[in-house]
């Protein structure tokens, strides 16, 4: 068996995948949008290798989403791979977050016989009217590079006019309300999840594709900014 334990905590999905090979065993996740990584992570740890009957030295490798994402949310999910695989002395694996998107909603489409658009465009929220993004084509080949965009009516005008892009993420809401192009589809309700980092995580895994454990470190594309509560804002204690 070559099980490879799969995380995904970079946007409000927290979520964990076991596999074996390309074949998913169990995943357990939540999409709440109070960002309870730093509790749910472990838990649903100890809960997918209870339920499957996995103890911990089974393990051949940890996946981790590498970013874009939460500065917070990728933070614990790493620190938490790097940490199992420091302990079990096992390889890091840690796929492109954007990438793995990708793969996810083709996965849903194919599954729903939906027809495929040109090119597809992950969307994370990334603050006001700006998200984390990169172009792909449906054969998972980047296109453009992972950038920090701030959207507005001119955004993607040089691949719209041509080709058919599909928007999805939780920043692709931004997208849709400045995109009015017939060219820009948009996958509505699409959730990030550690089950998608599957196909890939074994390809990185066959290939030999690991990070240094002591030194690898998320891609937050900018630096952590503190905000302060509404209510710390106020006067109010």
């Amino acid at each position: 068996m070559s099980l490879i334990l799969s995380i995904e905590s970079g946007t409000n999905t927290c979520s964990v995948a076991l596999s074996n090979g390309e074949k998913l065993i169990d995943c357990i996740e939540s999409h709440d949008q109070e960002y309870n990584h730093a509790k749910q992570l472990t838990q649903f740890i100890e809960a997918i290798l209870k339920n499957t009957g996995t103890d911990t030295g089974q393990l051949e490798a940890i996946a981790v989403s590498k970013g874009p994402g939460s500065y917070t949310g990728l933070r614990i999910g790493v620190s938490v791979a790097k940490g199992m695989c420091y302990a079990l002395n096992i390889p890091l694996i840690a796929p492109e977050s954007l990438l793995v998107m990708s793969s996810g909603l083709l996965q849903e489409m194919n599954q729903s016989k939906a027809p495929l658009p040109d090119l597809l465009c992950p969307m994370i929220d990334a603050r006001r009217m700006e998200v984390y993004t990169q172009v792909f084509d449906i054969k998972l080949n980047a296109v453009t590079g992972v950038e920090a965009k701030i959207l507005d009516s001119s955004s993607f005008m040089e691949f719209l006019d041509t080709r058919r892009i599909m928007f999805f993420g939780n920043g692709s809401s931004k997208a849709k309300s400045v995109l009015t192009h017939s060219n820009a589809l948009f996958y509505d309700d699409f959730k990030p999840s550690a089950r998608f980092m599957i196909p890939i995580a074994w390809n990185y895994y066959l290939n030999a594709k690991f990070e240094d454990v002591a030194y690898f470190e998320p891609l937050y594309l900018k630096d952590f900014i503190a905000t302060v509560p509404k209510n710390k804002t106020s006067g109010n204690p």
